[in-house]
């Protein structure tokens, strides 16, 4: 599940970022950012052959990352595992925050029937990185389990943070917090 990764490819979706908004998720914004940043705009093929939706997945992954570093300069370390998903999840929001344009037109492209692979890649891949931070190291069923339960928490985080305008996020932070009360209250034993 890995993308591939290279200074230049991430250093050409910095910059196409800004662009997103006005010019889409399109080879144009890609090139006219690696044109801003005094790149050849025809090396946007060689860097994203699958072109847009490529350029998407690797901006998924080169989020995650950034989620990661992020965690580690705050040393989540001394959290319990409920407060560092909490944490990176908020983390992986307050990165984006900048470009919620950029994320809404991403979705939009990744909800196309024939882009689903790469958008369940995309949500399995951030999973799998949030419970990575968070220190799990599982290796049994649960690895799977607990990545797919919190795609599930994520998106519907997601989707509520694209319409809370707020700029502290709280509302979202609520959100979030009801969401990993919910799935707290499925995973206790049943009183038999």
């Amino acid at each position: 599940m890995t993308v591939e990764r290279s200074p230049e490819r991430d250093a050409a979706i910095r910059a196409a970022l800004p662009l997103v908004p006005r010019l889409g998720w399109t080879r144009i914004a890609l090139q006219a950012g690696l044109r801003a940043i005094g790149e050849d705009p025809e090396s946007e093929a060689w860097l994203f052959p699958t072109g847009p939706i490529g350029a998407i997945e690797a901006w998924l992954d080169l989020a995650d990352r950034e989620m990661e570093e992020a965690a580690v300069r705050e040393d989540i370390a001394a959290l319990r595992t409920p407060a560092r998903i909490r944490r990176l999840i908020l983390l992986r929001l307050e990165q984006a925050a900048p470009h919620r344009e950029a994320v809404r037109r991403a979705l939009a492209r990744l909800a196309l029937p024939w882009n689903l692979p790469v958008a369940a890649r995309g949500a399995a891949r951030t999973a799998s990185a949030i419970w990575h931070a968070a220190g799990d190291s599982s290796a049994d069923f649960s690895w799977y389990t607990r990545r797919a339960t919190l795609s599930a928490v994520y998106a519907a985080t997601l989707a509520f943070w694209l319409q809370d305008e707020d700029p502290d996020q709280a509302a979202t932070a609520a959100f979030l917090d009801r969401q990993l009360a919910g799935l707290a209250r499925l995973s206790r034993p049943k009183p038999a």
